[in-house]
C-alpha cells in the first residue's frame, strides 16, 4: 500500500509512527548545528512546515526521545551528530499560535496557558532532588494549575515575564545540561494585539519574556523562533545581540521549508503522477527562497492526497 499524504499534521512523531509520506527535511538539524547562533529566527509564510520542523527538532534533541523515529532518514547517516546530540538536551517547546483575545487580559490568559501547559510537562521538577526548596517553589509559581476567572493558570505577571528563563535554569540544574528553547508562531499574539488595540501591551510582555529567556541566558544551548514575519517597529528583539535572522532571501536554509522541485518529482514518481510535472509547476511553484524555487507543501499535499484529482487539464 502507498503511504498516505499528511494534510494538517504538525507533529513529527505522529507523521512517522502513523506511516505518512514524509519529505525528509532532517538535514536541517545538521545545518542548524553548523550555522546556528545563540538565538535563530526563521521567517516563512503560513503552511510551509514551520511547526512540523519545530516538532522534529524537539523529537531529535529532547532527553527521553525515541531514536527509532529517525531510522532511515538522512540525519541517521550523520553518526557523529546523532551520537553527540540526539536525545541529549532538555527542550522547552512552546507555540504561541493560540495566544489571542479581544482584550489584553484575554490574551494574557492565553499566554499563561501556553506557558503553564509546557511547564506541566516538567512536573518532576517539584520533587527533584537536584533542586532546592527555592527552586521547587519557583517551578510551582509557574505551574500553578488553578482556575482563575477564565484563566487556567494563576501565574503572576512578573513570574510570567521571567518564566522562560526560570524554566531553562531549573531544567539545566536538574539534568546538568544546557537547554534548547523553541518558540513557534511568535508573531501571532502581536498580530492579534494589533487587530484588537492592545499592541503596545503585548509587545512589552513578549519583549520582557524573550529578553529574559534568550538574552545572556547561561542555561541556553540555543534557541529557535519561527513566524510569518519579522517585527521591526517597536521591536520585541531590542537588545538581543545574539539573534540570527534567516529570512526568505537567505540562502543558508532555503530548501528546508517548503518542497523543492526534486522533492516534488520524487512524490510524483511515488504516487504515479509523472505526467503532471508542468501543471504542478505552473500552479504551485510560486516562491523563491534564497536560491531555491519552492512549492507550498499545503497546496501540493492537498492535490496529491486526491491522487491527482483536481489538476487542471
Amino acid at each position: 500500500m502507498k503511504k498516505r499524504i499528511a494534510v494538517g499534521i504538525e507533529r513529527f512523531d505522529e507523521m512517522i509512527r502513523d506511516g505518512y509520506y514524509y519529505v525528509d527535511k532532517t538535514m536541517y538539524i545538521k545545518t542548524l548545528l553548523q550555522k546556528r547562533g545563540a538565538v535563530n529566527l526563521f521567517t516563512r509564510p503560513r503552511r510551509f512546515g514551520k511547526t512540523l520542523t519545530m516538532s522534529m527538532l524537539k523529537n531529535f534533541f529532547e532527553i527521553g526521545n525515541d531514536p527509532s523515529l529517525f531510522e532511515g532518514l538522512a540525519i541517521s547517516r550523520e553518526k557523529e551528530i546523532c551520537e553527540r546530540h540526539m536525545g541529549k538536551y532538555p527542550v522547552i517547546s512552546i507555540s504561541l499560535k493560540n495566544v489571542e483575545g479581544l482584550t489584553y487580559e484575554e490574551a494574557l490568559g492565553s499566554m499563561k496557558t501556553a506557558i503553564g501547559d509546557e511547564a506541566g510537562r516538567f512536573y518532576f521538577l517539584e520533587t527533584s532532588v537536584k533542586l532546592n526548596e527555592i527552586d521547587r517553589n519557583a517551578y510551582h509559581q509557574i505551574y500553578k494549575n488553578e482556575i482563575h476567572g477564565k484563566t487556567k493558570y494563576s501565574i503572576e505577571d512578573s513570574i510570567l515575564e521571567d518564566s522562560l528563563k526560570t524554566l531553562t535554569a531549573l531544567l539545566s540544574k536538574h539534568y546538568g545540561e544546557k537547554v534548547i528553547l523553541l518558540v513557534d508562531e511568535y508573531n501571532v499574539p502581536l498580530n492579534k494585539a494589533y487587530e484588537n488595540g492592545y499592541y503596545d501591551q503585548m509587545v512589552n510582555l513578549i519583549r520582557k519574556m524573550f529578553n529574559a529567556g534568550f538574552k545572556t541566558n547561561d542555561h541556553l544551548f540555543f534557541g529557535v523562533l519561527t513566524g510569518c514575519l519579522r517585527i521591526s517597529l517597536e521591536s520585541i528583539f531590542t537588545g538581543l545581540n545574539n539573534l540570527k535572522v534567516y529570512s526568505l532571501s537567505d540562502p543558508r536554509f532555503d530548501s528546508f521549508f517548503g518542497f523543492t522541485e526534486s522533492e516534488v518529482d520524487e512524490m510524483r514518481s511515488y504516487f504515479g503522477l509523472l505526467d503532471k510535472k508542468d501543471k504542478i509547476r505552473d500552479w504551485y511553484d510560486g516562491y523563491l527562497f534564497g536560491h531555491s524555487h519552492v512549492y507550498c507543501p499545503w497546496d501540493v499535499s492537498c492535490k496529491f492526497r486526491q491522487n491527482g484529482a483536481g489538476f487542471p487539464t
